[in-house]
């Protein structure tokens, strides 16, 4: 009898504490699955021996925005287009830079954003209020005059991606200028609802809440349902083999929902390190038409990777 009451104790314990857990996941309809931001600064550009500017961008709903522009290692005027670097789902802009410090040397300005909660952003995240923070940073990027008539090219990483899609999708059906020249996601997952539905099943405390609780996730930015919007614009998925936080199956379904004009990158590292990799940057550079010296499949035939 005597150790019945320590293992009541731990039972009730738990109980409270899945309940509790349960309670605010379900009051932030899972956002907490999506956004783990932090505020402390990892590296800054400089650190990596490249030109920057601190930019801040004023929301319609009273946020304020942190974002870096890094502008072209080119002639004055002669940058190759620009890329907007949308982030993965932790920490910040300073810890996710390395994603994206090698474009400037080969021509391209980049601009990427925190969104609210994040860094030195202003404000709690949610999925919301992220995708409208997407929107306010491509808006401001393209009113730049050192942007100009340069391509521009938005590229996400794994939550970045899935602001991308919604984002670009919704560019091109109102047929926003400038036109996008083209959208690259890596390592996305293919829905909102999906990705969490498969987080909480992995775990024995939330497996019985998966169904309820992703149904809390509105259903209007599920990435393969808008994959097809984007089209006439060029998409490229890249999805790693090796990828542990976003199965290899949701790039592959997000390439299978694109219409024509698509690639996709197989590549072979861990989640979020594609660009460690040099022959996967020039993959993207001639996906971005300024590098011709890795030859790549056809337009619409999967890629086995890059050799």
């Amino acid at each position: 009898m005597a150790n019945r009451t320590p293992r009541l104790l731990l039972t009730a314990s738990t109980a409270r504490f899945i309940g509790l857990w349960v309670a605010i996941l379900m009051l932030s309809g899972c956002s907490s699955l999506f956004f783990y931001p932090d505020r402390a600064t990892y590296i800054t550009p400089d650190r990596l021996n490249l030109s920057y500017q601190d930019i801040y961008l004023d929301t319609a709903d009273g946020e304020t925005l942190h974002g870096w522009w890094l502008p072209a290692e080119a002639p004055e005027n002669d940058a190759k287009g620009t890329v907007y670097f949308l982030h993965g789902n932790a920490q910040n802009i300073s810890s996710h830079i390395l994603n994206v410090a090698w474009l400037p040397q080969e021509g391209y300005n980049v601009f990427t954003i925190d969104y609210r909660g994040y860094g030195k952003s202003t404000g709690d995240p949610d999925i919301e209020g992220a995708l409208h923070d997407a929107e306010t940073g491509l808006r401001w990027l393209t009113k730049r005059p050192d942007v100009g008539d340069r391509p521009v090219y938005i590229l996400g990483q794994s939550l970045g991606g899935a602001l991308g899609i919604a984002l670009a999708g919704e560019w091109t059906r109102r047929e926003e200028q400038p036109r996008l020249n083209g959208v690259i996601l890596d390592g996305t997952f293919s829905g909102f609802r999906k990705i969490a539905r498969e987080k909480l099943d992995a775990f024995w405390l939330t497996w019985p809440f998966q169904i309820p609780l992703s149904w809390t996730i509105p259903a209007d930015y599920e990435g393969i349902d808008r994959m097809a919007s984007i089209s006439p614009v060029p998409v490229m998925i890249i999805h790693s083999v090796r990828d542990g936080v976003i199965p290899f199956r949701h790039g592959e379904a997000l390439y299978e929902a694109a219409e024509e004009p698509k690639e996709f990158l197989q590549t072979d590292t861990p989640h979020g390190a594609t660009f460690v990799i040099p022959a996967y940057r020039k993959a993207v550079l001639v996906n971005m038409g300024s590098d011709e010296s890795v030859h790549l499949t056809p337009t619409g035939q999967h890629k086995k990777g890059v050799r």
